[in-house]
């Protein structure tokens, strides 16, 4: 079972790595979300991965429980992360609105320093 979550984190990582690098902006959005969710499935995975276990103790009995904090850091997460896909979704759509493309090109005439212009 860790094999198959620390495998999911790293592919998911790693496909939101790949698509942050894109030059377009949808791509990058998604690619920020992938690693979202790889962080936070790896936040879950730090409460132990326990089957059917509860996430209150029970002090009358001894029996496995679940980590509630993880749970709680998640769910806060996942607050944060709509928040702010929602602010980069609206950056990117009015980015686009203005210039009517949404590919990031970078060029020497762009540049804010002026080094790639002849004097």
């Amino acid at each position: 079972m860790e094999a198959l979550v620390a495998s999911a984190v790293g592919i998911m990582t790693a496909a939101g790595i790949f698509l942050i690098l894109r030059r377009r902006t949808f791509p990058v959005i998604l690619g920020l979300s992938l690693i979202t969710y790889a962080v936070n499935v790896f936040l879950f995975a730090t409460g132990r991965l326990a089957l059917d276990a509860p996430a209150v103790l029970n002090k009358y009995e001894e029996v496995p429980y679940t980590d509630p904090l993880p749970q709680a850091l998640v769910l806060t997460a996942i607050v944060i992360s709509f928040g702010m896909t929602a602010v980069i979704v609206m950056i990117a759509l009015s980015a686009y609105l203005s210039s009517k493309d949404d590919h990031i090109d970078m060029t020497a005439k762009d540049s804010v320093d002026g080094a790639g212009e002849d004097a």
